[in-house]
């Protein structure tokens, strides 16, 4: 790192340590010709892939846009503010665990509703339907079914690890 006072590029960290919730790493450095002292910040770039829109077009990714369909999506709904960043996180690094430079919109939509289905079953439901553009109320209540029927599956499956031999007290 090169010393803002004289240039020189021969400095030494004396000191670090982590700032911003683990985020980010501060240092204290101190150059090695004039012995003056400074403080650098490091932190990860992280780069969100572009989105390849159905028409081929692509745009960068715009976390306010996803932001505010989820929000649109749960208002009125008992979602907290908290639940709606840690899924919009969840979102964004599943994005970019791909490890591309490029995803189809289309896999946003899908991440989006599998974590609106976990927060808020309503909120799921009108985001899904307007993603899916549901024609009538045949598509409504098909989309509600399966979420019915999902829900009596994971039901079953708690049951099922509740009556084991682990789960039991003795």
């Amino acid at each position: 790192m090169r010393c803002p006072f004289c240039g020189e590029q021969d400095t030494k960290v004396i000191d670090s340590r982590l700032v911003a919730e683990g985020d980010q790493v501060r240092r204290r450095r101190q150059c090695q010709a004039c012995d003056e002292r400074f403080t650098t910040f490091e932190s990860a770039e992280l780069l969100m892939p572009k989105l390849v829109k159905s028409n081929g077009t692509r745009v960068p990714f715009d976390e306010q846009k996803l932001r505010s369909g989820m929000q649109r999506a749960v208002e009125k709904r008992p979602v907290s503010v908290e639940d709606i960043e840690a899924s919009i996180h969840k979102i964004q690094a599943k994005l970019r665990a791909t490890g591309e430079r490029e995803v189809q919109s289309l896999m946003v939509g899908e991440l989006v509703m599998e974590e609106l289905r976990k927060l808020d079953q309503v909120a799921y439901v009108r985001f899904a339907s307007v993603y899916r553009q549901f024609q009538d109320i045949e598509e409504f209540g098909q989309e509600i079914e399966r979420i019915r029927h999902d829900s009596r599956k994971n039901d079953k499956q708690l049951d099922i690890l509740a009556d084991s031999p682990e789960h039991s007290e003795s």
